[in-house]
């Protein structure tokens, strides 16, 4: 191979690259947009969980808006208070107040032994619920098939005889479970809510008791004695979730549910871990 064509090569690869190196540097200097050092400052003191919760795309996202003063660091559901305190602090801006929520499965058709239908399809809930309306006959209770607790960024959800149940220390309120239930059975609630109706069918009570001893029959006892604290529709009744609400454990004795749906967080994880061993939860069941 002649030298010379090899030199001229060469020389036509290097200044080929010198002058599209010049170019790509004048577009940079021309489109180069100003990075907020307070955005850099906030997305390094949050979580970065990416939860979505913030209701803004991911943790840089949100850093975005906290600059822009869109959002407070309150907002970050995933972020402690020492969290919280350093961002405002960092940020120079308020703290903000936001109300806590957590999510709660209404719904205990493992002690209500609900009838089950041959079901051999997609393990996801979405996909079942759009199959003759899954593998249970109640059209309106969990399905169980894990949806949610794949979702779940922070393993908070766990199924309990074929029902997903929450364990609170670890639900920080993103909401992600909430948005992927093709049933609506998981509820966003405030945080320090501990009682809870736990059934999602309006049918009447009748109609339930065929195939569900655990659905709330609509008897509006609790209705009659917390006003309120409750609300029915059609034939479930409902907790309001209201500031200064008193629904505690001397209320819910009180209403002494006939069948067992008002009960706290922590009976409701008693009893389906007493169910799925095949134990009676003494305290209700």
């Amino acid at each position: 191979m002649d030298m010379t064509a090899v030199v001229c090569a060469v020389l036509l690869m290097g200044v080929l690259g010198i002058v599209l190196g010049g170019v790509i540097a004048v577009f940079v200097k021309m489109f180069h947009v100003k990075s907020d050092p307070r955005v850099d400052l906030a997305l390094e003191l949050l979580p970065g969980a990416n939860c979505g919760g913030c209701g803004k795309a991911g943790c840089a996202d949100f850093a975005k808006a906290l600059a822009a003063g869109e959002v407070t660091p309150a907002n970050c559901p995933v972020s402690s208070s020492e969290q919280i305190s350093a961002i405002s602090l960092a940020l120079g801006i308020d703290a903000g107040e936001v109300e806590r929520m957590q999510a709660v499965v209404c719904c205990r058709s493992d002690i209500g032994e609900v009838r089950k239908m041959y079901y051999n399809g997609v393990q996801d809930c979405q996909a079942a619920n759009m199959v003759a309306g899954g593998p249970d006959e109640c059209r309106y209770g969990c399905l169980g098939l894990g949806t949610c607790a794949r979702k779940c960024p922070f393993g908070a959800i766990e199924i309990i005889g074929q029902v997903a149940v929450v364990h609170r220390e670890l639900c920080v309120g993103c909401g992600k479970c909430a948005a992927v239930c093709p049933r609506g059975v998981i509820k966003m609630v405030p945080a320090d809510a501990n009682y809870h109706v736990f059934c999602n069918s309006p049918e009447k009570g009748a109609n339930k008791r065929h195939f569900c001893k655990a659905g709330c029959i609509g008897c509006r006892k609790c209705e009659k004695l917390f006003g309120s604290d409750f609300t029915v529709s059609g034939f479930l009744s409902q907790v309001k979730y209201h500031p200064g609400s008193c629904l505690d454990a001397v209320s819910a004795a009180k209403i002494n549910c006939p069948v067992g749906c008002l009960r706290s967080v922590e009976e409701r994880l008693a009893g389906a871990y007493a169910k799925a061993k095949g134990k009676k939860y003494e305290k209700h069941e």
